[in-house]
């Protein structure tokens, strides 16, 4: 049995899982804090993030060599097509996505959710990279009406997860939806994915699990 290990509350894990589950994959979950400093964790994910993978065969860490990893096991239910150019098209399209959008926004994240505060000169770097790389991606990005063309695949896991991340970031620090300034119509991208019965699941869980974090933390309070 496949284990997922990480928390409802990361788009990574969030990602794999919405994979494991259009791919009907049998797997369990097993909670696990990002950034742990537990042995048992840091055997599988040597920097303690999450999501990583048990298998059988030993674990797996960084969520797109866990993808390839499950695409390629698994071959029932493709999120990926046989040719592998096309494959590697989508591959391109979702590093862009985890690279280039998210990675970049993600500076933002700590005032954006959490409370803290990010100086005005990241807030600028980030405006500037974004406002330079949300562009390309739409050099690459189709819509049509799936991230990649007319097929669900793994870049819609990735898109589906990170895309509102980065326009509720921009929004909520810099004041203006990068996303959608640039044309980017993820609400959209958004609403169609997660119609999936997949997607449901994995949006039902993670609210689930994010009630449960806030009456505790009240509780506590």
């Amino acid at each position: 049995m496949i284990t997922l290990c990480g928390l409802t509350l990361s788009n990574y894990y969030n990602k794999v899982k919405l994979a494991l589950l259009e791919k009907q994959i049998p797997f369990q979950e097993e909670l696990v804090m990002t950034k742990s400093a537990d042995e048992a964790v840091l055997s599988c994910s040597p920097l303690g993030k999450v999501p990583f993978l048990k298998t059988p065969q030993g674990p797996l860490c960084e969520s797109q060599v866990i993808m390839d990893y499950l695409e390629a096991a698994f071959p029932a239910h493709p999120l990926l097509p046989a040719d592998p150019f096309a494959a590697a098209k989508l591959r391109e399209l979702t590093a862009f996505i985890e690279l280039h959008l998210e990675l970049v926004a993600r500076e933002l994240y700590a005032q954006a959710f959490f409370g803290g505060t990010v100086s005005e000169s990241k807030q600028e770097w980030v405006r500037k990279t974004l406002n330079k790389n949300i562009p390309a991606f739409k050099r690459l990005a189709r819509f049509a009406p799936y991230v990649g063309g007319d097929t669900f695949t793994q870049a819609d896991c990735a898109a589906w997860v990170s895309l509102p991340l980065v326009a509720m970031a921009t929004k909520a620090v810099l004041g203006e939806d990068l996303l959608a300034a640039h044309g980017v119509d993820w609400k959209s991208h958004a609403k169609l994915v997660g119609e999936r019965p997949a997607a449901q699941k994995v949006a039902a869980d993670r609210k689930a699990d994010t009630d449960r974090q806030m009456a505790a933390m009240k509780a506590k309070g």
